[in-house]
C-alpha cells in the first residue's frame, strides 16, 4: 500500500456505518409493516418492549435501553399515554422523578404482535443461520461495549 492510498475511504460495501445502516434497513423492512398494521412507530414498540421486558423505569433508563434521545422519549411517553399503553407516577422516594409502567393495553399490543414477531425472527434465523446470527449478535454487544 503506498502513502496516498491510506486517505482512500474503503468501498462503501466495507464501510462498518453502511453496512449496519443496510443491514437495519434489511431487517426492519418487515417489521415496520407489522408496526404499521399495529399502529405504533418502531421507537414506540422499543419503548414498550423495554417495560414489557424490564418492568416500571425512569425516563432515563428508558431512553437508554430503547436507544433513544430523551427528549425525543419525552414526546413518545406523551403518544404512548394517550394511546393508554402506559401509565406515569411520581417515584415513590423522589417526587421530581417519573416511574413509567407499560399498561395491560400495552401488554395486549405486545402479545397480539408476538406470532408476527417470532414469524419474522424465525425466519431471520433460517436465512441467515442461528449459529450466525447469534455470533453476530454477540460481535455487535462487544461493538457496543467499546470505549471509543
Amino acid at each position: 500500500m503506498s502513502p496516498s492510498d491510506t486517505h482512500i475511504a474503503p468501498e462503501t460495501s466495507r464501510s462498518l456505518p453502511i453496512a449496519l445502516l443496510r443491514a437495519r434497513e434489511k431487517v426492519m423492512g418487515p417489521i415496520r409493516a407489522m408496526l404499521a398494521d399495529a399502529g405504533v412507530t418502531e421507537q414506540q414498540w422499543r419503548v414498550l418492549r423495554v417495560l414489557n421486558e424490564r418492568g416500571p423505569l425512569d425516563p432515563t433508563e428508558i431512553a437508554d435501553r430503547s436507544c433513544l434521545l430523551l427528549p425525543s422519549l419525552t414526546r413518545i411517553l406523551q403518544t404512548l399515554e394517550a394511546k393508554g399503553f402506559i401509565t406515569r407516577a411520581a417515584h415513590p422516594t423522589d417526587r421530581r422523578r417519573q416511574i413509567i409502567t407499560i399498561t395491560d393495553s400495552g401488554k395486549g399490543l405486545i402479545e397480539a404482535n408476538l406470532h408476527e414477531s417470532q414469524r419474522l425472527n424465525a425466519w431471520l434465523k433460517d436465512a441467515f443461520g442461528e449459529e450466525k446470527l447469534g455470533h453476530l449478535l454477540d460481535l455487535l454487544n462487544e461493538l457496543d461495549r467499546l470505549d471509543l
